[in-house]
């Protein structure tokens, strides 16, 4: 038997969304992580960068104080030169000599709002203010003003930006690889799990078509004991065909079929399953072309009816409707918690354990469904049965 390509190391929806789910909460994490650090790191620097702005500037402010004290001396003059003021070496920064009414004698800054603090920050500007109550040259307020504060600053936050970004991305690949590396003993799992299945059918396929074809030829036998013996051969049939169907990895061409008489073939194939439960099933059935490999249509219909035998009870009633391209197939069984629901298309997910079986019918019919771009629903409430829902695309003519 050709074990199934998906032992190609290629992620299955499942795998896929763990896998996005991990990667999801760890990129949320270290997200999270580095913007505190990029937070923590950028005030920290601005902190600096301001403390060393502030001691720069009061620096500079007190050596011209200094200076219009000496010109002061020198001159034995009350009022100031602008002359003098114009030239007066300032450094890098604005500056600007006002009287005690804040009355500029010169100054390069605009406007100046405070001069009640020897230091502080306005759109983004640094100031810094003298106050010489000796009014040496009648220069009460010396006040400074610098511009490339903010412009470092800007820069600042561009670089640490641009490093949190490398980092994310760094982080972010690592953390697929650590995905995919902790995926892989699950997938080992998997691939165990199959091979042993795929193992096992094998050797269930002779004992299988040895008891199909005995009971034909018993006579002599109760009927009900030949049709109970009749449904159990037939519901191993079944199984064994979805198993194989599941693990091989051949691909039948598709071809146009009238899906109302499959339904019925299949619903004939296991009418002994349906008898030994009792169940009263009823088809509505318009006949209804669609495109797909003959092969993949029974498993599509037996795991359905299989599914919907399986979770009714004795004396529970199927429905199966084909109108205008869709396909109903409503149990009144035990019904799907809804909180569950979308578990049960999972591989090897059993809704009830009670009621047996491998956990694979289901995900075959949903592989069917994504490979024939058939759009499959499902309505069901606890207790109140189940109805899936299969709209099948028209067939191009």
């Amino acid at each position: 038997m050709t074990i199934s390509k998906e032992k190609v190391i290629v992620l299955t929806s499942y795998e896929r969304r763990s896998l996005f789910r991990f990667l999801t909460l760890y990129l949320t994490s270290v997200f999270v992580l580095l913007a505190i650090i990029g937070y923590l790191f950028f005030e920290n620097n601005r902190a600096a960068m301001l403390n060393a702005m502030k001691f720069e500037m009061m620096y500079q402010a007190r050596m011209l104080s200094s200076k219009i004290i000496m010109e002061a001396m020198e001159s034995k003059k009350a009022s100031p030169k602008e002359d003098f003021l114009k030239t007066l070496k300032h450094c890098r920064f604005q500056v600007g000599y006002y009287d005690k009414n804040k009355k500029p004698y010169y100054t390069e800054i605009d406007k100046v709002d405070r001069f009640d603090t020897d230091f502080f920050i306005q759109d983004m500007k640094c100031y810094t203010v003298i106050n010489d109550k000796s009014e040496h040259l009648g220069v009460r307020y010396i006040v400074l003003k610098e511009n490339e504060l903010s412009g470092a600053l800007q820069k600042l936050r561009i670089k640490i930006i641009g490093y949190l970004v490398f980092s994310f991305l760094l982080m972010g690949l690592v953390g697929y690889f650590l995905g995919r590396l902790f995926l892989h003993p699950v997938r080992e799992q998997i691939e165990s799990l199959d091979k042993f299945i795929s193992d096992t059918t094998h050797e269930l396929n002779t004992p299988i078509s040895a008891i199909l074809m005995t009971i034909q030829s018993l006579k002599g036998v109760e009927p009900k004991k030949m049709k109970r013996l009749e449904a159990s051969a037939k519901r191993l049939s079944v199984m064994y065909s979805s198993l194989t169907y599941r693990l091989e990895g051949k691909a039948d061409p598709s071809e146009v079929l009238c899906f109302s008489d499959i339904v019925k073939e299949r619903v004939g194939y296991v009418k002994e399953l349906i008898d030994s439960k009792h169940l009263h099933v009823e088809l509505d059935l318009d006949p209804t072309e669609v495109c797909m490999p003959k092969r993949s249509a029974h498993r599509l219909i037996d795991n359905l009816l299989s599914n919907a035998i399986k979770y009714s009870d004795v004396n529970d009633s199927i429905t199966i409707t084909l109108k205008k391209n869709v396909l109903r197939v409503k149990d009144t069984g035990i019904g799907i918690d809804e909180k569950v629901q979308e578990d049960i298309f999972k591989r090897y997910h059993r809704a009830n354990d009670e009621r047996g079986g491998f956990g694979i019918g289901l995900n075959i019919v949903l592989s069917i469904c994504k490979k024939y771009k058939i759009k499959l629903e499902l309505e069901s409430k606890k207790g109140e049965g189940s109805t899936f829902i299969l709209t099948f695309p028209k067939v191009k003519k």
